[in-house]
């Protein structure tokens, strides 16, 4: 059978998406992608997100300023966040892509954090959750989550750390993104977290084009396949399918503010 999926993390601002957006949509409907939320990376973006958003009735936007992108961030682009968020276009469910990154060359952290911690700030004024990029920086980040106790908590999307570290974000009110990475059996640590992590904190994922599944490596990854992700995470539970469909859409609903999010 199908089951109802959201795809809470998927950049359909991007090629292969761009010029393509009917027949890619209609790609993820007939996997059972119903919603998919769509991050920003950087002031750049914002438009292109919210044109999105507007034009297509499945798609949802965030606005953030990514860390990876982190010299092309600046006071202008804090500003343009927050005239952005300000004007309350419709369909934004969250800041986001924000977060930490310490696996790139020259990662500047002390801007990152303060580049955070401004998004946070947005996000408190707005009620809205956050979208959080984390790598090797979970520590740090679940720190710097908990200085700023956020009203609507958020996702840390794409996990790929310990049961431990995941159980630290849980505990603060975060959901863990699951995506491509439990579809590789070398995850071994991951793979072993998401089964026993609770139920009740878990969303789906794509991250699309990037974080290729497994036997797809070196093509472009597509929001249909967080069907995909959904069966790999499936195989690791102990849950019934129906029964973890269920507690993810409701959890991913309960996250982000989606019109029409009755299950």
């Amino acid at each position: 059978m199908t089951y109802r999926f959201i795809d809470t993390h998927c950049h359909f601002d991007f090629p292969p998406f761009t010029g393509d957006e009917n027949a890619s949509l209609a790609r993820a409907a007939n996997a059972g992608v119903e919603k998919i939320i769509v991050p920003a990376i950087g002031a750049g973006q914002f438009n292109a997100v919210l044109a999105l958003a507007r034009d297509y009735p499945a798609v949802y936007a965030a606005l953030g300023l990514h860390p990876m992108y982190i010299e092309q961030h600046d006071d202008a682009a804090l500003q343009a966040l927050e005239n952005a968020l300000a004007s309350q276009p419709g369909k934004v469910v969250a800041v986001g892509e924000t977060g930490l990154d310490a696996y790139r060359e020259s990662p500047d952290l002390p801007k990152q954090v303060a580049m955070l911690q401004a998004q946070f700030a947005l996000a408190k004024r707005w009620q809205l959750p956050v979208i959080l990029h984390s790598r090797r920086t979970h520590d740090k980040l679940a720190m710097l989550l908990r200085q700023a106790s956020l009203p609507k908590t958020g996702v840390v999307h794409g996990f790929s750390g310990s049961f431990e570290q995941a159980m630290r974000f849980i505990e603060l009110g975060y959901y863990i993104g699951v995506g491509g990475t439990i579809t590789y059996p070398r995850a071994a640590k991951t793979r072993k977290a998401i089964s026993r992590l609770p139920l009740e904190a878990l969303v789906l994922e794509t991250d699309a084009p990037d974080m290729p599944l497994n036997g797809w490596q070196g093509q472009a990854n597509r929001p249909e396949r967080v069907a995909l992700v959904f069966d790999i995470l499936c195989q690791l539970r102990s849950e019934n399918p129906e029964e973890i469909a269920d507690a993810v859409w409701r959890n991913t609903c309960a996250l982000f503010p989606l019109v029409a999010q009755t299950a």
